[in-house]
């Protein structure tokens, strides 16, 4: 993972220019440690920090064409560049790096080249000849990228929203699956799915299709000249991905460099329900497994470095960011600079606790694309950002094109909880893994309970914060929160503190326009929040909020009341 910064059409080209750029791509150093570039075209510069993954030794960016009339800067992995370069024969290439297929798909095939990448990217491409250019962000938003405009004219694109807060006058997240052109004058979609119209699909489940789909995704993520492992936490999600991996590990040409043993990662508080699930997986694959333990002190003291680096005030991504945040300074001082992880599953087949009360399969499906469109602004945001705060990069294959294709045309009514018929949350996709003669997974890991991360990290996590956000919070404070802060306006203590912590860092409304809000119940879009009249009252991010559902829901008190109710105050029992 690495930071761009591309400022266009700007009316000062000077060297003050120049140096005020670079100033603001250190801002971004933290994606990529390993080296800088900075190209300048007349009123137009590309600056780069690269954190290097493949090809460390040539791969330094912008990129460029044969005659350097292309010039591009990418943050991200093309995992198809092999192919790409097959179809590319007549071109020269100048480094091993992966991306550089980008500047020469270009030459080739023009504006429309995009859907061709296979991977998780966002980039600029600069068109000297014609003084135009193009910015694009991958399918679902895997990488970070952020659009601005000066007060000059000139339009800005970063990786992180610090590095052009300060000199533009409004910004926005760019959108997933989309493409900036200078010649049109605007974005358009070019991603453009089946299931993006959110039209019920009526495709046959065949377990042996989704489950080689998902091999495939894994696999082709092995693609790394550096050491990488995987995030463990014993759910069943990211110890698939760690399965699938050490499978075909031996097989990939990363083991020739760094060995077929695979590495894999927990954090949690001591006990935490993570822990010892992910130490069993690990056992039964036999990885090298590494368990960190963090306090709720020490999380708490990470708060304002974490939410400065992941650049949101929304709780749950705050929650389960701290731990992750912390894990990856531990990983990078391993010396490991890639891992894979398991953020998507649930979006995909309504993996979420809520899902039990889906009133019909049009209304699941419905709320599965919901949650696929939004994980740039949830999982994908705190995957990448809080990783990549300590120069390591994650790799999501539950969010590869093809697989998603292949998940998503499954006739929803496979993926509906059924109790009735045996199966759980995401029962597809544990049955496509259940082989009684090879087995990937003990069968009680894979039928474990969703248990969402900031939650299995340790419950006590959660129960901490708020404790801590009590203290700094008054009632006359969150009393007045609606004329303090009028949009998206804090309903809770801890939403509340995190918001003061966020303004100021970012003080700007485009700033705080760039997080989502609206009411949600262990992770449910406001829409499903619907499905439960509940709901509307105990509307909390956490998983145990699924009362009824979980089997760790908060404990019920004999006098008819929530004990330990996850917002300010108790509330019946519906």
């Amino acid at each position: 993972m690495c930071g761009i910064l591309a400022v266009l059409s700007c009316v000062d080209s000077s060297q003050a220019k120049r140096s005020r750029i670079i100033e603001l791509s250190r801002r971004l150093r933290h994606r990529g440690p390993d080296w800088s570039g900075l190209h300048c075209f007349e009123n137009c510069f590309l600056a780069h920090q690269r954190l290097a993954i493949v090809d460390p030794t040539s791969g330094d960016q912008p990129l460029y064409n044969e005659d350097k009339t292309i010039v591009v800067t990418v943050n991200g992995e093309i995992y198809n560049h092999k192919e790409l370069r097959e179809k590319l024969k007549g071109h020269q290439f100048r480094t091993g790096s992966d991306c550089e297929v980008i500047a020469h798909l270009y030459e080739e095939y023009g504006e429309e080249f995009v859907d061709m990448l296979d991977g998780m990217f966002s980039f600029v491409l600069l068109d000297t000849r014609t003084k135009t250019f193009i910015a694009a962000r991958d399918a679902i938003g895997i990488t970070p990228l952020y659009m601005g405009w000066g007060l000059d004219g000139s339009i800005w694109f970063a990786s992180e929203m610090k590095a052009l807060s300060d000199d533009c006058e409004r910004f926005v997240s760019f959108l997933p699956g989309h493409i900036y052109s200078s010649k049109q004058g605007g974005l358009r979609r070019w991603y453009n799915p089946q299931w993006y119209t959110e039209m019920v699909p009526s495709g046959h489940y065949d377990p042996l299709v989704l489950r080689k789909a998902f091999e495939k995704a894994v696999t082709k993520r092995l693609m790394t000249d550096v050491p990488f492992g995987v995030l463990l936490s014993g759910g069943l999600d990211s110890s698939l991905v760690a399965a699938v991996a050490c499978r075909n590990l031996a097989d990939s040409e990363a083991a020739n460099q760094w060995g077929s043993q695979l590495h894999t990662f927990c954090v949690g508080l001591k006990g935490s329900p993570d822990l010892g699930a992910a130490r069993e997986v690990a056992d039964y694959l036999g990885t090298r497994h590494h368990e960190f333990h963090f306090t709720v002190q020490e999380g708490i003291d990470a708060l304002e470095e974490v939410i400065y680096h992941i650049e949101t005030y929304d709780v749950t991504t705050i929650r389960a960011s701290t731990p992750m945040f912390l894990m990856s300074r531990k990983i990078k001082s391993l010396g490991v600079k890639m891992v894979l992880s398991g953020e998507g599953s649930d979006e995909i087949f309504g993996g979420y606790l809520y899902f039990h009360k889906a009133p019909n399969k049009k209304e699941f499906h419905e709320e599965t694309c919901r949650k696929i469109k939004a994980l740039h602004l949830y999982d994908c945001l705190r995957a990448n950002k809080s990783t990549s705060a300590w120069g390591v990069e994650a790799r999501v294959p539950f969010l590869d094109k093809e697989f998603i294709s292949t998940a998503m045309s499954i006739d929803p009514d496979w993926k509906m909880i059924r109790p009735d018929l045996g199966r759980i949350e995401k029962w597809v996709l544990r049955n496509a893994f259940d082989d009684e003669k090879e087995p990937y997974l003990p069968k009680h890991i894979l039928y474990r309970q969703k248990e969402q991360f900031s939650d299995g990290v340790g419950y006590s996590w959660i129960d901490g914060l708020k404790d801590h956000a009590e203290k700094q919070v008054t009632d006359a404070m969150l009393m007045n929160a609606n004329f303090i802060y009028p949009e998206n306006t804090p309903a809770t203590k801890e939403a509340y503190y995190y918001r003061t912590i966020f303004e100021k860092f970012f003080p700007k409304n485009a700033a705080r326009s760039t997080v989502p809000g609206g009411p949600s119940v262990a992770c449910s879009t406001a829409k499903a929040v619907e499905w439960d009249a509940a709901w509307s009252k105990n509307l909390d991010p956490s998983g145990r909020a699924a009362l009824g559902v979980h089997v760790a829901a908060y404990e019920q008190k004999l006098n008819g009341k929530i004990a330990n109710a996850p917002n300010d105050s108790p509330q019946e029992i519906q």
